[in-house]
């Protein structure tokens, strides 16, 4: 059977305008794909409560990316060495990290006896490669081996990876969003992990029965005609994508003003957030929600929907602690921006 027959046969994902509740997941995703750069998003919650579906879905309503054909790390024909290369389009890549992966596998490998033989960078890419411009989900990121995850969190920040063995030395582009989920009763990450996470995003299972069923409902119908449903939410899905797009083309223009930006940084300041990723973060992700409505000036409401999710994980110094669940950010914030 042929790989194209292969993907025409594959089942359509869940349509993430179907996705039922869980706000905070949601907007944290969509906020992480308009501005990659707010640093990625920590989802804790119960287990059996959307989390990868919902992943998998943010990643399937993208558009489609321009990449260099057979081009191992995905990139963009736009740089001037590959203005001549063939291109095609392909969906945004979305890889999935197992939890017994080694830094081989993530980073990539270099062939030491090629090298030195025949003289050339025999490189052999690893998953930080195929989940450049794309979306990278560590499932259970808190059980994973902490060099792992630090690996990890310096190539979401820096958008590149360097592998040296041996004296030789690759490095190539990995841009990525960055997606951790785990159920904090196995364990929280350490705070100097956790505060590497540009958003956390906390679910919790539903507990109105109505909605419930509701959910349930929506599951099994897309289990029994997968193609019949999703040509249901065609058309919530398109306009959401627009609505992405347009936030995507609109983020540069976005004006956060002197006086908010001083409040922002005040609030950091009093609840004791460590360094300034707190203050970088909420500014980014301000400006990103008021792109996502359509607006170039950010006003006190789009800071009053993010700050949470930006800085409740940045309060705990303590591994033993549990994270806060937004009432003193919310509390603090309130005080300082003056809601009455």
């Amino acid at each position: 059977m042929s790989k194209q027959t292969l993907k025409n046969i594959n089942t359509p994902i869940f349509p993430f305008t179907a996705i039922v509740g869980q706000e905070e997941m949601k907007l944290a995703l969509e906020l992480n794909v308009i501005d990659p750069k707010i640093g990625g998003v920590m989802i804790m919650g119960d287990r059996g409560t959307g989390k990868s579906t919902t992943i998998r879905a943010i990643a399937d309503l993208l558009p489609k990316i321009e990449v260099i054909k057979d081009d191992p790390f995905n990139r963009h024909p736009n740089e001037e060495a590959f203005q001549r290369f063939e291109t095609e389009f392909i969906k945004i890549p979305m890889v999935d990290l197992p939890l017994g992966a080694t830094e081989d596998r993530v980073c990539g490998t270099i062939d030491i006896e090629k090298a030195l033989t025949e003289g050339i960078k025999a490189f052999e890419p690893g998953l930080l490669a195929k989940a450049n411009r794309g979306i990278l989900y560590v499932d259970e990121v808190n059980l994973l081996d902490d060099h792992l995850v630090d690996i990890l969190l310096d190539s979401a920040a820096s958008g590149w990876n360097t592998v040296e063995r041996e004296g030789i030395s690759i490095r190539h582009p990995a841009q990525f969003v960055l997606v951790g989920s785990g159920n904090p009763e196995e364990g929280e990450l350490r705070p100097q992990l956790l505060d590497r996470f540009g958003m956390h995003a906390e679910i919790k299972t539903v507990k109105d029965p109505d909605l419930r069923v509701k959910i349930v409902e929506e599951r099994t119908l897309f289990d029994l005609d997968p193609y019949k449903w999703v040509n249901k939410y065609k058309d919530q899905q398109e306009l959401l994508k627009q609505k992405i797009i347009n936030a995507q083309n609109l983020l540069n223009t976005v004006e956060l003003s002197y006086e908010f930006r001083i409040k922002i940084s005040k609030v950091c300041s009093e609840l004791n957030v460590d360094g300034l990723r707190g203050d970088i973060v909420t500014n980014r992700a301000a400006k990103a929600y008021a792109a996502y409505q359509g607006k170039k000036i950010v006003e006190i409401e789009d800071i009053q929907k993010i700050i949470i999710l930006c800085l409740r994980h940045r309060l705990r110094k303590d591994p033993l602690e549990s994270i806060d669940s937004g009432y003193k950010v919310k509390k603090k914030f309130e005080d300082i921006f003056e809601i009455v």
